[in-house]
């Protein structure tokens, strides 16, 4: 075996080399042979144990070893081989983090079943697809016979069967020689040092660094787009040195500081290169490197963004990798004088698209000058990497929807509902990159894994509308429900049961051991290709989900980051909230809502005590975990819910509301009463509009418990006492609509 791997391995490795790219081996067979194989051809491609990593469920080779769920610590790294062990799962997460940290040159090594009968096994990562109801057995195997087609079709990947000792492909190409560039050309108009600029590698990253300069100003704002392997990372840590120099205080934040340490090491080097270095990793500022007037210092995304201000009072902030942190931690660092943010496109990590999707248009909206600019020459490894090109098209990392002309003149009349059957799709690659492209586009949370979910997932379904044979909508569902009673126990107890999101709840959260009876479907995703939005096309592919599924499901559900605009349109369409999540969303940074539709009478039964739960229980939530809910939010949930809600005063304590509206009443004096005649006044189906500020009091106030102070400022009231007096306004069109006599008596005293 030893031998064989010499003869491959070698003049793969050697290609490698000669063309600055990558390349992959794929060792295939029993799991002790191919990891013994694995340690064979680290030494026949003469890579020291020091340059690998092991990405597997046991360390198997005397290298650096992480476990496949600790596979995001690579971000940010190079390695010259990554040995990664897919016997246990093949999860596409981890292979696209494998993919991004090889350098040009090295080697990407897979350990795998035999690719003959890989597809139809069955492993961890399809126990988390086999979704209760529903077993492992019923699971496809489509991801898996789509990846071993790459791998035994795709350029620069050599196959060995480590059972049968035998080479099924050399992976090599036969490149054509390298010519070497040309060098870095200085821009004109650079204000860094000339030094800065030749230590670029590429005229992007020189690019990058000039585009960088602008921090230098207070109200400038920074983005940098690339996909992997582009030198962003060492761009921001060139100029980082840069700043430094001239006397500026720079933060640096990203997930963690591995994730950073190319942008500290670039920035050391200018310092040290311009013996400027006073200080470095004091045991008082971790990752802090001190210049005779400036600083770069870094600190987790995460802990600089939890506090009133950011730490240090820095002159810039560079954010790296912000593809991987939550919107309101990236929010938080709006607040510097200067921000640049560096994210990666074509990711494992769902694309960037919490940041592309959500967080960009909001920065476009403040008073920063925003610069843009996209990377896209390699630096980690040559233009065209075959490594590169394989782990687009096998996870479909560049997927995108159609090219605007072929949707534009979309309409609700010109569209076609149709089922995307997971089969078909793997038959038709043009259909699968449209639909998976418009899921990747749209939300910040598609990734890799969904790829496979989408195909082989049992309870998955995809419907989408096509115009002219291009899709321009598309809604991922997934069926939930229908759980036995010993599943359902288990849930009320604490479990955790996979696949089963609105059930589990409802259940778990709000104690009701039925809510996993009726069945439903809930709404993973759903897209409309941003040519064709505000055409109703979503609305339209809502209402065929709905006629099909109604006789065959309970309800229709949805869960999601809620914003005002997302609620108004789920409430358009029918769909109702049942819950708030009282802790935000790591990835989307908002508080998420849960809303169903029903289509039966036991989905009905399921919403009406849900929504009658809810009533009466989100003014607490509001005035506790929810006192920082934005207020809009606030507003569009409880407009939402249509239920006809009672604020059950006595008479005393309408005497108590009325007076404080209309009269020399206190607020103070009892707080719970204007809560829940808040509450009422959202939810009841009445002729009674207030205005928007008015509505905004009410949440702050009555139902969030905010300081009159803070209320005053949030609202823009001068003082404390106009705010006291507008509520008192706001107070008595709804005493009036709902008091009773006694209510309206005591009004009448004031009038």
């Amino acid at each position: 075996m030893r031998r064989m791997l010499d003869g491959v391995v070698g003049p793969l490795r050697d290609e490698a080399r000669e063309t600055d790219e990558r390349r992959l081996l794929v060792l295939a067979g029993d799991p002790d042979r191919t990891r013994r194989a694995a340690g064979d051809a680290l030494d026949a491609a003469a890579i020291d144990r020091s340059d690998a990593t092991l990405v597997g469920p046991e360390p198997a080779l005397d290298c650096e070893h992480l476990p496949p769920e600790r596979s995001a610590d690579l971000l940010g790294t190079t390695r010259e081989a990554v040995v990664l062990d897919m016997h246990a799962a093949c999860r596409p997460n981890t292979i696209g983090r494998a993919v991004g940290v090889v350098d040009g040159g090295g080697l990407l090594v897979l350990l795998t079943p035999s690719l003959d009968t890989w597809p139809d096994r069955r492993d961890g990562f399809d126990e988390g697809l086999a979704v209760p109801p529903a077993d492992l057995s019923a699971v496809t195997g489509r991801f898996r016979r789509r990846l071993v087609e790459t791998l035994r079709t795709h350029p620069g990947i050599a196959v060995v069967d480590a059972d049968a000792h035998r080479v099924e492909r050399d992976g090599l190409t036969d490149p054509p020689p390298v010519v070497a560039g040309g060098g870095v050309s200085l821009p004109d108009a650079r204000t860094f040092p000339d030094a800065v600029y030749e230590a670029c590698l590429t005229d992007d990253q020189a690019d990058a660094v000039l585009e960088l300069e602008r921090l230098r100003e207070a109200g400038q704002a920074v983005v940098i787009e690339a996909d992997r392997g582009r030198g962003k990372s060492s761009a921001a840590g060139l100029s980082a040195g840069a700043l430094a120099l001239a006397g500026e205080d720079v933060l640096v934040a990203a997930p963690a500081y591995r994730n950073a340490a190319e942008v500290l090491e670039r920035a050391r080097e200018r310092l040290t290169a311009a013996d400027a270095l006073a200080s470095v990793d004091d045991p008082d500022t971790p990752h802090e490197l001190t210049a005779p007037d400036g600083s770069v210092r870094f600190r987790r995304a995460a802990d600089a963004a939890d506090g009133p201000g950011l730490p240090g009072d820095p002159d810039a902030v560079i954010v790296d990798e912000a593809a991987a942190l939550p919107v309101h931690v990236l929010d938080s660092f709006l607040d510097a004088p200067a921000v640049a943010f560096a994210t990666t496109v074509h990711g494992y990590e769902g694309a960037g698209r919490g940041f592309s999707v959500r967080f960009r248009d909001h920065l476009d909206q403040t008073d920063h000058d925003v610069g843009e600019i996209r990377m896209t020459e390699p630096i980690r490894y040559a233009a065209g990497d075959p490594v590169e090109v394989w782990a687009f098209r096998a996870l479909l990392l560049d997927a995108s929807p159609p090219v605007e002309p072929l949707v534009a003149d979309a309409q609700t009349e010109t569209v076609e509902y149709v089922t995307l059957d997971a089969a078909d799709l793997v038959a038709d690659e043009t259909l699968l990159r449209e639909a998976f492209g418009l899921l990747v586009l749209a939300h910040y949370r598609t990734e890799p894994d969904d790829l496979a979910r989408l195909l082989d997932a049992p309870n998955v379904a995809v419907r989408a509308l096509l115009h002219d044979g291009h899709v321009v909508s598309v809604a991922l569902l997934a069926r939930e429900g229908g759980l036995d009673d010993e599943t359902r126990a288990n849930m009320y107890d604490g479990a955790r049961i996979r696949g089963n999101m609105l059930p589990d709840v409802l259940t778990t959260q709000l104690r009701d051991e039925s809510a996993g009876v009726p069945v439903g479907y809930r709404v993973l995703r759903i897209a409309t290709h941003h040519t064709a939005r505000s055409r109703g096309l979503g609305s339209r592919l809502l209402t065929e989900v709905r006629a099909e599924f109604a006789t065959d499901v309970d309800w229709l559900g949805v869960g999601y980051g809620a914003t005002p605009e997302l609620l108004a349109f789920w409430a358009a369409n029918g769909y109702a909230p049942v819950h708030l999540s009282t802790t935000r969303n790591d990835e989307s940074g908002e508080y998420s809502a849960l809303m169903l539709d029903p289509t039966s009478d036991a989905g009905a039964d399921l919403f009406a005590r849900h929504a009658d739960q809810f009533v009466a229980r989100v003014g607490d939530v509001l005035a506790d975990p929810l006192t920082d809910l934005d207020p809009d939010v606030a507003r569009a949930t409880l407009s939402a819910l249509h239920r006809d809600a009672d604020p059950e005063l006595a008479d005393w304590e309408w005497r108590q509301v009325a007076s404080a509206a209309f009269g020399p009443g206190l607020f103070d004096m009892a707080p719970g009463l204007y809560r829940r005649l808040a509450v009422t006044y959202f939810t009841a189906d009445v002729d009674l509009t207030l205005t928007p500020r008015q509505e905004r009091l009410l949440v702050l106030k009555p139902l969030q418990g905010r300081p009159w102070d803070a209320v005053a400022a949030t609202l823009d009231y001068h003082s404390t006492a106009e705010a006291m007096r507008a509520l008192g306004d706001a107070l008595e069109p709804l005493v009036d609509e709902f008091g009773p006599d006694a209510a309206l008596t005591e009004a009448d005293r004031y009038r």
